[in-house]
């Protein structure tokens, strides 16, 4: 199995703001989304301290009973907010595909502060705004999220930059179709296995994302993250100290005339001799352009003998489609 396939990238250069920089950090991200879709990031901005803090809450949470997790559950499976137990997704269904339900449990969040106008409170872009749903335990929860959330948007703010320079366009393309975005921000608990999964079951299934692109922090830890390669085999991604694991979405994909790749990606189960102690958690934060955005092929990714491969489609009609496709009733629960 090939496990170096996902390129390191340091982004200082692009964010110290020289042409030169730009151009070389602009030029190797745009080589990783035409080959493989996925790349690893450092000299991103981003606090180690507040990394940590996130992470340390996050497993506060999961480790509360079951009980206690369960007062904050998902409304509803068409709002992605609360709690979300093991057997309510399986992310197959989303390429249409039947599988068992995932063996992770979620806590879904989305952005504090949200404006009172139409856009936000009244209109169909609404329900992407709707108020998180925030457990009693553990204390500074809220504020570390509500501070991760917040380093995520500026994050991939600048990682639209950079996508913007490598595709030939005006660094501040994007900057218009991502001002009043609809991201979500989710961390997953995938469990140890005491017990083997049924077959057919992932921690996480074959799936590709849905928007512009998904900034992860992930440990190494037995059952990880991996990759779809060309050549049609997995990949081990792998995390990287003090850096995160940026993969293309959908959207993206549409929006470059697939000259750019949403990869196929999965969390797979701990080998049964590691299933004990192997317990996971990743921090993901799902980029997604405003709810009106109208994603279009791009006129650098398009010309004589390469025509516009998709019918233009707005951000939320594609990401509710793929959402709701993933959900399962709570019917399908195992008991």
């Amino acid at each position: 199995m090939t496990t170096s396939v996902v390129p390191l990238i340091d982004l200082a250069p692009f964010l110290e703001g020289t042409a030169a920089g730009k151009r070389a950090v602009a030029a190797r991200v745009g080589r990783a989304c035409e080959e493989i879709g996925f790349l690893k990031i450092v000299g991103h901005g981003v606090p180690s301290a507040l990394v940590a803090a996130m992470d340390a809450r996050a497993r506060a949470f999961f480790a509360l009973p079951p009980a206690e997790k369960l007062r904050i559950r998902r409304p509803s499976k068409d709002v992605s907010r609360g709690y979300i137990p093991i057997g309510d997704e399986s992310l197959s269904y989303s390429l249409g595909r039947e599988a068992p339900p995932d063996a992770k449990e979620v806590l879904a969040l989305g952005p504090e502060d949200v404006p009172d106008d139409d856009y936000h409170r009244r209109g169909p872009a609404a329900f992407h705004f709707a108020p998180n749903l925030w457990p009693a335990r553990p204390e500074g929860l809220r504020d570390a999220a509500i501070a991760y959330y917040r380093a995520m948007e500026r994050l991939a703010a600048d990682l639209m930059r950079v996508f913007a320079v490598a595709l030939d366009l005006p660094e501040q393309f994007f900057a218009d179709k991502i001002d009043r975005h609809i991201s979500g921000f989710r961390l997953i608990h995938y469990p140890e296995q005491p017990r083997e999964p049924v077959p057919g079951q992932l921690r996480s299934g074959e799936h590709s994302d849905y928007g512009s692109l998904t900034i992860l922090k992930i440990e190494d830890a037995p059952g990880g993250l991996q990759v779809r390669t060309r050549a049609g085999g997995w990949a081990d991604v792998g995390a990287v100290p003090d850096g995160f694991v940026v993969n293309l979405g959908d959207l993206m994909m549409h929006w470059t005339n697939d000259r750019w790749v949403s990869t196929l990606h999965r969390v797979v189960n701990p080998p049964r001799d590691r299933a004990l102690g192997s317990g996971r958690l990743s921090l993901v934060f799902f980029h997604q352009p405003n709810h009106d955005a109208l994603i279009e092929c791009l006129p650098t990714c398009q010309g004589p003998g390469n025509p516009p491969k998709y019918p233009p489609v707005t951000s939320g009609e594609h990401r509710l489609r793929k959402f709701r496709a993933t959900s399962l009733e709570p019917t399908s629960t195992p008991g």
